[in-house]
């Protein structure tokens, strides 16, 4: 067989199932795209790069698996950067493939030449440069192998143009590997997990994205279910403990409700399963959870004892250690334990706000979840809007919030829609948004445009930065700057200019009426939602305190 280096590239991606891959053009990897030509992968042309790798961000997140995007180099690559650091923080399988300068111009500050390896070293899982097109059977095999197994992440392969070019006669491409299954724990270990949680009077589970990763979603409900332990969830693993279920406690950290971070004091033990003990879900790590011993179970053994130190802990896949632990927890309904808990959730309720109109951001959400089945995808930018959110939309199964957990991304929600609606064409998405996150990709409206998906953009529309804005208002005096837009588009005009069906609801007699239109006819659809600026997201942990140290949202405020 005889194939150049891109035609290698695009025929071991149509091996690895791979179905779409997003990207732009350019001079460096133009035989790639030639390669492409001849293929049935099916291409989304972004418009912006970033918005490439977010797209493939959508179809990982939503799916499970690995997604693929394409870039030039020089200003395609960097541009490419903010997604992968983005997937590495959130632990997401990605495969970016970059062109290169050829070989011979590498270190000559050639035409569009950056060291795209060595930018990508500190936000990648693996990276490549390829030297030759011989590389490339193992190196494509290698690379999904890597963004997949373990603790899942991005890996990036620069590929020099003439490496693309090159023709190499090889006889037989190389064998598909397996799917990997789980190594079991050490059964003694299992056994001490067991008895420590079977002995405590307070347990509590504190949950994370490595339930979503390992698929233990089942798992960890009949767990909790069984031994009656209440459950908390990261931003990054809601969804994966059915919100409407009395065991779930909801979101904890820096915007949990107040009797969620109440209660997290007054565990004994605390099962920290696939979690890494971030800042915004620990608040001061020193005074988070004085009272507990700590188990803690993760597959990345870099994450044990890094931030918080564990009585006991276990690297491992989190699903296999919780089959195994369910054989040996007793059944208990914890009447003492969950009669505090209740008392505690009494004390301490999440307030909805009552004389306000049908659109203020904590009803709208609400309604929304109303409207839309179950399952639905729901995407998300940064800031107010996604801890509204997470603080009341009743996510009942794992992948169905995509947001940007780790690194914070404004401009990740309407690009990651679109992958997702790609993945999942079946589905109805809403990308649930931000003025000032939704310019950051504003772009993308033509790639939306192009594809006519099933994706209803919410925008809440404050006309400001909002969660910066509220730092600045409760932690710097309220000196407001560079928070407040001079100049905000007409959203619903702009969309469209682009061919997509847009509403504003701003004036509206029945806005419930218009939200519920958008969200159920079919094809693309912009909404524009007028938010006042002055709502704050509460409650909130001020800088530096404890998590039962919340300002805002008590009842005598």
């Amino acid at each position: 067989m005889k194939y150049t280096g891109a035609e290698i590239i695009i025929k071991l991606l149509e091996r690895k199932g791979i179905t779409i891959v997003s990207g732009i053009p350019g001079g460096a990897n133009l035989p790639l795209y030639n390669a492409l030509y001849k293929s049935k992968i099916r291409h989304i042309l972004a418009r912006h790069e970033q918005g490439a790798g977010f797209i493939a961000h959508g179809i990982a997140r939503a799916t499970g698996k690995t997604a693929v995007c394409f870039a030039t180099s020089g200003p395609g690559a960097t541009n490419l950067l903010t997604a992968i650091a983005d997937a590495k923080l959130d632990s997401i399988p990605i495969i970016a493939i970059t062109g290169q300068v050829p070989t011979s111009f590498i270190g000559s500050d050639a035409f569009q030449e950056v060291d795209t390896y060595g930018m990508s070293l500190p936000i990648t899982k693996h990276n490549f440069l390829v030297r030759d097109a011989r590389e490339l059977l193992h190196i494509i095999p290698e690379a999904f192998n890597i963004a997949e197994s373990g603790r899942p992440g991005p890996v990036l392969i620069d590929v020099p143009k003439d490496v693309q070019r090159q023709t190499i006669e090889f006889d037989q491409w190389p064998a598909q590997e397996k799917e990997k299954v789980p190594e079991k724990i050490d059964l003694s270990a299992i056994k001490h997990i067991a008895g420590m949680i079977n002995e405590a009077k307070r347990p509590l589970l504190y949950i994370g994205g490595g339930i979503v990763q390992s698929k233990a979603h089942n798992l960890l409900y009949k767990l909790a279910k069984k031994n009656s332990i209440p459950v908390v969830s990261t931003l990054m693993g809601l969804g994966c403990f059915p919100a409407e279920d009395s065991l779930y406690l909801g979101m904890l950290g820096m915007h949990g409700a107040r009797y969620t971070n109440f209660i997290l004091n007054e565990t004994d033990l605390l099962l920290a399963f696939g979690v890494r003990f971030d800042d915004r879900a620990t608040g001061n790590v020193r005074k988070f959870c004085p009272q507990a011993k700590i188990i803690h179970i993760d597959i990345d053994h870099s994450e044990i004892d890094k931030i918080k130190k564990a009585k006991f802990s276990v690297t491992g896949d989190i699903g296999m250690a919780l089959k195994q632990i369910m054989s040996f927890i007793n059944s208990d309904s914890r009447r003492k334990w969950i009669t505090q808990v209740e008392r505690i959730k009494k004390e301490n309720p999440f307030l909805i706000p009552k004389n306000t109109n049908s659109l203020h951001p904590i009803k709208l959400i609400k309604k929304i979840s109303d409207l839309v089945k179950s399952d639905t995808i729901i995407t998300t930018d940064v800031g107010q809007h996604q801890m509204w959110v997470a603080q009341v939309y009743p996510f009942q199964y794992p992948r169905t919030l995509l947001t940007s957990g780790g690194l914070g991304t404004m401009g990740f929600g309407f690009p990651a829609a679109i992958g997702a609606a790609l993945a999942k064409p079946k589905k109805r998405i809403v990308c649930i948004s931000g003025d000032g996150s939704f310019l950051m990709n504003i772009q993308e409206l033509a790639t939306l445009a192009d594809l006519n998906l099933n994706i209803t953009v919410i925008i809440m529309n404050n006309g400001h930065l909002g969660l910066v804005r509220q730092q600045q208002e409760l932690f710097y005096e309220k000196k407001y700057i560079s928070t407040k837009f001079a100049t905000n588009p007409d959203f619903a005009a702009i969309a469209n200019n682009f061919g997509i069906r847009s509403y504003d609801l701003k004036g509206r007699k029945n806005p419930m009426a218009t939200l519920t239109k958008s969200l159920s006819e079919p094809g693309p659809c912009l909404v524009n939602v007028p938010v006042d600026s002055a709502e704050n997201v509460n409650p909130i942990v001020p800088p530096g305190a404890a998590n039962y140290e919340m300002i805002g949202g008590d009842i005598n405020d």
